[in-house]
């Protein structure tokens, strides 16, 4: 069964220059490391202080396959150390979500 990752984070609003520097070097890490990058969401209308990355695996092991890897790639540590260090995320939660087959990228019908 396949699996996303949804990680939301409460960032600080005034860095998000930093946060999206951080965005932009996991869709380079995580492919690396295993994980189907869905993307990372910036805020843009509303509120102005969380962001989401989604990630993608086939199943809850293939999750932790992924982080036993993260755990000791160069890059992947590299970026962690530079969330703590430029202290842009406040909050960060993983919520573990299975798509309803039935209703994901579903096309309009043709017209008849």
């Amino acid at each position: 069964m396949k699996i996303t990752c949804f990680i939301e984070y409460k960032i600080d609003p005034s860095k998000l220059a930093q946060f999206e520097t951080y965005a932009e070097s996991w869709g380079k890490i995580i492919p690396e490391c295993g994980g189907d990058l869905l993307g990372y969401f910036l805020p843009h209308e509303g509120t102005n202080d969380v962001a989401f990355g989604l990630i993608s695996f086939n199943s809850l092991a293939d999750y932790e396959t992924y982080r036993a890897r993260l755990k000791t790639d160069d890059a992947g540590r590299e970026n962690f150390m530079y969330a703590q260090q430029e202290r842009f995320i406040v909050q960060e939660n993983r919520s573990f979500l299975k798509v309803v087959a039935s209703t994901y990228k579903q096309l309009p019908r043709a017209a008849i």
